[in-house]
């Protein structure tokens, strides 16, 4: 799973982000998508999806983002 999760996510960078998002438009460094790659490949499927997810949920106009490494 966690291989498939990384595929899914190399895919949305090369094929997706790149023509959704123009410019900067991430509020945080690094992207969400290479935070969640981090997180498959250093914690597995289970604790990266949870990272994931959580990073996710903090994607909003409240947070103004800012450097947020995968600790």
């Amino acid at each position: 799973m966690k291989k498939l999760m990384i595929k899914i996510i190399k895919f949305y960078q090369r094929y997706i982000s790149r023509y959704i998002l123009t410019g900067r438009n991430c509020r945080f460094y690094p992207t969400c998508s290479q935070y969640s790659m981090e997180a498959y490949e250093k914690y597995g499927f289970f604790k990266g999806t949870f990272l994931t997810i959580n990073r996710i949920l903090r994607c909003n106009p409240f947070n103004k983002g800012g450097y947020d490494p995968l600790k």
